[in-house]
């Protein structure tokens, strides 16, 4: 799969660009590039389809946010569109109405005078995994609220026994036209909302506006190495479009758990490992915690506090299906703060042998006392 392209690059601004900066870009690339001024050029094409996707994430400012984090994985489930009339759908209003005004004639409304059928909302959920659960991947049940088709008018908004009338100011397009000297200028209709219907008898369920909230609950898979603030879109599971449009998704945003031993660096593990002084000087094999169980690690004689060792694979997989990272066990070397007789007297004999300057077994009150004055004298 060829690298993605930066969406930055895409829209030639800078990082700090503000949204009147990318608005800006966005609209001037997407008239260059727009479909109905190159029929047939596929490159145009290509290109407006970019900008399009650059614009999505960018002037969205959570959406910037992850992607300045992470990249493009940290929006890899941006809408990818297929065909221009995606775009249409989605950025209808854009190009219809305030960003473009008309002047692509009435395809922000649909070909034709179409209505524009709208995408129900997006939600959101949380989950909360352990490290463990989130290495492993896990299936998890979620509950949540959200609004669904009315059972007691079918969604149509109107009291049983009534129908919707299709509007008169739009003539159910759900769009009206407004000339502005030369620029004609696409937009909702005022009295429908762009609904292209009105409803003389609300039903009392939904209030006329065909939806109802409902509880939800699913049972969503994550996938092994997801980390946290990194989302799992759940496809089809959001609100039920208001006017017979498809259904939008559920993201489920998830949070992991500090860990008591490991702590995460991408796709690597980082475990601090404490280890004795003999066993630094003299070498050791011991055995170390790892999320597949213990793992023998050879400590060298004259390992240095602070020294990684690298044990290959046993960290998290890659989300994106690349391999497994590693686990980086540092050691430092732990200082016991209470010794034996014979350890010390151990001791005491090592450093005689090295040579080196250490404070007396037991030394009185009294006799640090006579050397303070003897030394006070002797100045």
């Amino acid at each position: 799969m060829a690298e993605k392209t930066c969406y930055y690059e895409i829209l030639r601004i800078e990082r700090t660009a503000q949204k009147t900066d990318i608005d800006r870009a966005y609209r001037k690339l997407a008239i260059k590039y727009h479909p109905d001024q190159n029929r047939d050029d596929d490159t145009a094409v290509a290109k407006f389809k970019e900008a399009t996707e650059a614009y999505e994430v960018l002037s969205d400012a959570e959406k910037r946010q992850r992607y300045d984090q992470h990249g493009h994985a940290g929006v890899d489930s941006v809408h990818q569109y297929g065909d221009v009339e995606d775009i249409f759908d989605a950025f209808g209003d854009l190009f219809g109405g305030g960003m473009f005004g008309d002047l692509f004639g009435n395809r922000g409304g649909g070909r034709g005078g179409r209505r524009r059928v709208r995408r129900g909302a997006d939600i959101r959920c949380n989950v909360t995994l352990t490290l463990e659960e989130a290495a492993r991947g896990v299936r998890k049940d979620i509950s949540f609220r959200r609004r669904v088709q009315c059972e007691t008018c079918d969604g149509s908004g109107a009291a049983p026994g009534s129908q919707p009338t299709t509007c008169g100011t739009c003539g159910g397009h759900g769009q009206v036209i407004q000339s502005a000297g030369i620029l004609r200028v696409q937009t909702a209709c005022p009295d429908c909302r762009g609904s292209g219907k009105t409803i003389g008898q609300p039903c009392g369920d939904c209030r006329g506006t065909g939806l109802e909230n409902k509880k939800a609950e699913l049972t969503v898979t994550i996938p092994a190495g997801v980390d946290d603030g990194m989302r799992v879109r759940v496809q089809g599971e959001g609100e039920a479009s208001p006017d017979g449009g498809p259904v939008g998704d559920c993201y489920v945003f998830v949070t992991v758990k500090p860990h008591e031993l490991f702590k995460r660096d991408g796709s690597d593990l980082i475990l601090q490992l404490p280890i004795s002084y003999t066993q630094a000087a003299l070498g050791a094999e011991i055995d170390v915690p790892t999320l597949d169980g213990p793992q023998s690690l050879r400590i060298e004689r004259g390992t240095q506090s602070g020294e990684v060792f690298t044990l290959r694979g046993k960290g998290v997989v890659d989300p994106r299906g690349g391999r497994a990272g590693d686990l980086l066990v540092q050691v430092f070397v732990e200082v016991p703060k209470k010794l034996n007789a014979e350890q010390e007297r151990l001791l005491r004999e090592l450093a005689e042998l090295d040579h080196q300057s250490v404070l007396p077994h037991r030394t009185s009150f009294l006799d640090k006392l006579k050397t303070f004055f003897d030394s006070e004298t002797e100045s």
